[in-house]
């Protein structure tokens, strides 16, 4: 099956590219323009800075010394993709391998010297996944020639011994390797390297190991801690080890850490990370939003482990978490032309940032750029979104269960289904059977969706007047299930209820502490000021209903503010009753995944409250 993630075993199984197909609208419009415009833009700017050169011997080397993952990453998004560039890209990348297999353009002649930040073994990592991809949608070919003799090398070399790599992810690649191919050795090897992190395995830095996951065993770790993608990809590993060893204590331990990570160290967004220096979570609540540092791939990773999670266990909360990042963190990441992107997605900005034409030297940054000196993001973002479709359903004895409710057409077994929506900005959510069959259909309710109702129609009663037409039942989070058999024609309504809400942080997030946000379904919303007009940084808000207004099928929303008319003091501080009222105003909300399109602008998720 064309799936990147394809366990032998747990609750569900995936349904993947060959079993799904995204349709227009807000995912399969994204899913188009990434295979369209990002693709291209991604390889044209490795092109331009020399990182695809490196592999054809050009000298001096051009890139930092984990930039042949970059590569890497767009080959996958070729695979998934099906992009005809992809072989012609391939046979560069084979040029530079050598004989015994290794493959590395910064290393040859210094190997594994330094695991601490040599990045060998997350570069194969990612090598590993582009061949899998080319594999399961393709079938045999040079690249995965190529994977096949890096995989065997690496295998040979660290099969023994106590070494790991400082970033993991060779861990997952090498799992999803075993699985498409049955090669054992490759899941030891994976299984190894994850027993040996935190023994330790490596260095300490002045980071300290956490920083790498290398402070404790995975075992004992109560939480996800120091650089968030390096946490998530090792997490996402120890999943795919612990479903296909059989190791129920080991993924036990992944759900211990993964809901102590969601409920004390998660933003609202789905967003990860709060600390700049080392790219890493912070302390539990440590949640500042205007130094809120959730780097996009950090999200593209919990989306990677909340799938694996969802497979493993069945449980909806993992869906819920993944949906929530998927449409406030990588919707995010990329603007709506598809050719800049965001490095890290703070909740506050506060000054307005400096278009960028060219590469952005800093992850810091309020303005989507066109390419970074660690451009890990472009890439991660083309091959998520590629393979998108793999993520929306599932199959479980018979059933199909539909995660995550975007218009597409699903087939498995012996059901046929399309399904119709204007998700996230409509509540309406059609499924429709294309053929007869059998099996019991089941849909997720977002947690949020409290009072969401369900229909099932058949397709003789479709024009009967209620109370002879479909029964509708309220349903509460989790997945509603509707029993077959199918004709053709019967569908299944499901109404989600679109409100807009007011949410309140907890108490224990200091720097949140008497702000609120709003969010309508599953998108969190953002006050965006392009001209500072009002300035953000003056405005209260209050907390009413808010009223929205739909354009072009966006919905913003507007709310009550009041601008503090004070102005620079001596002293910042004072009594409470020095505080002076402003006037009136509306405040202009727009979904988060699209602030930062009309140029620079200050913005803010989280406002202060009257």
């Amino acid at each position: 099956m064309a799936n990147p993630v394809l366990p032998s075993s747990g609750v569900l199984s995936p349904l993947g590219l060959d079993s799904v197909r995204v349709l227009p609208g807000f995912w399969g419009d994204r899913i188009a323009l990434n295979n369209d415009v990002t693709i291209a833009h991604c390889q044209e700017w490795e092109e331009r800075e020399g990182w695809i050169g490196n592999f054809r011997g050009e000298r001096p080397r051009r890139g930092r010394e984990f930039s042949d993952s970059e590569i890497y990453k767009l080959l996958e998004a070729m695979a998934w993709a099906d992009h005809p560039g992809l072989p012609a890209l391939a046979e560069i990348v084979a040029q530079a391998q050598e004989g015994d297999g290794y493959l590395n353009t910064r290393w040859t002649g210094s190997r594994y010297t330094d695991f601490e930040w040599g990045h060998e073994l997350y570069c194969y990592g990612h090598l590993i996944q582009a061949g899998v991809a080319r594999l399961r949608m393709h079938g045999e070919d040079q690249l995965t020639e190529v994977v096949t003799r890096a995989a065997d090398h690496v295998c040979r070399r660290f099969m023994d011994g106590d070494e790991t790599c400082g970033h993991p992810v060779i861990e997952m690649a090498l799992v999803e390797l075993y699985r498409a191919t049955g090669a054992e050795r490759y899941l030891e090897m994976a299984r190894r390297f994850v027993e040996r992190r935190g023994l330790p395995a490596l260095a300490d830095i002045p980071f300290g190991r956490a920083y790498y996951q290398d402070d404790l065993p995975v075992r004992q770790a109560q939480v996800f801690r120091g650089h968030v993608v390096r946490a998530l990809y090792l997490a996402s590993g120890v999943v795919d080890v612990a479903v296909e060893t059989g190791d129920e204590e080991l993924l036990k331990a992944v759900e211990s850490q993964w809901e102590r990570t969601v409920a004390r160290r998660t933003h609202l967004t789905g967003g990860m990370g709060s600390r700049h220096a080392d790219e890493s979570y912070g302390e539990d609540y440590e949640l500042p939003p205007d130094r809120a540092y959730n780097e996009t791939c950090g999200s593209i990773a919990s989306i990677m482990l909340a799938h694996r999670l969802l497979l493993a266990t069945g449980d909806a909360r993992y869906a819920d978490l993944a949906e929530r990042t998927m449409y406030n963190m990588l919707a995010t990441g990329v603007a709506l032309d598809g050719a800049s992107f965001f490095y890290v997605n703070p909740l506050q900005v506060r000054v307005p940032a400096t278009p960028l034409d060219g590469v952005n030297h800093a992850a810091e940054g309020g303005l989507r750029s066109p390419w970074f000196d660690v451009s890990c993001c472009p890439n991660n973002i083309a091959r998520t979104l590629a393979s998108l479709p793999a993520y929306v359903a599932a199959a479980k004895d018979g059933e199909v269960l539909i995660h995550h409710l975007t218009p597409a057409e699903i087939r498995s077994g012996r059901l046929a289904l399309r399904v119709e929506t204007g998700y996230p900005w409509q509540g309406s959510v059609s499924v429709r059977v294309l053929e007869d069959g059998e099996g019991r259909v089941g849909l997720r309710v977002p947690a949020w969706a409290t009072d969401a109702t369900l229909a099932h129609v058949p397709v003789s009663s479709q024009d009967a007047p209620l109370p002879e037409g479909p029964v509708i039942r309220p349903v509460g989070p989790g997945y509603a299930y509707v029993e077959g058999p199918w004709r053709a024609g019967d569908e299944i309504r499901l109404e989600l209820p679109m409100r807009p809400r007011w949410t309140l942080p907890d108490r224990r997030i200091d720097a949140l502490r008497g702000s609120a946000a709003v969010e309508r379904g599953p998108l969190v919303y953002c006050a965006e000021s392009v001209a500072d007009e009002p300035p953000l940084a003056a405005v209260t808000a209050r907390v009413d209903p808010p009223e929205e207004h739909e354009t072009d099928g966006v919905v913003e929303l507007e709310v009550g503010a009041k601008v503090s008319s004070g102005g620079d003091g001596a002293w910042p501080y004072g009594a409470a009753s020095d505080a002076k009222q402003g006037a009136d105003v509306r405040l202009r909300l727009v979904p988060y995944h699209r602030w930062g399109n009309r140029g620079p602008a200050t913005m803010r998720v989280w406002l202060p409250t009257i």
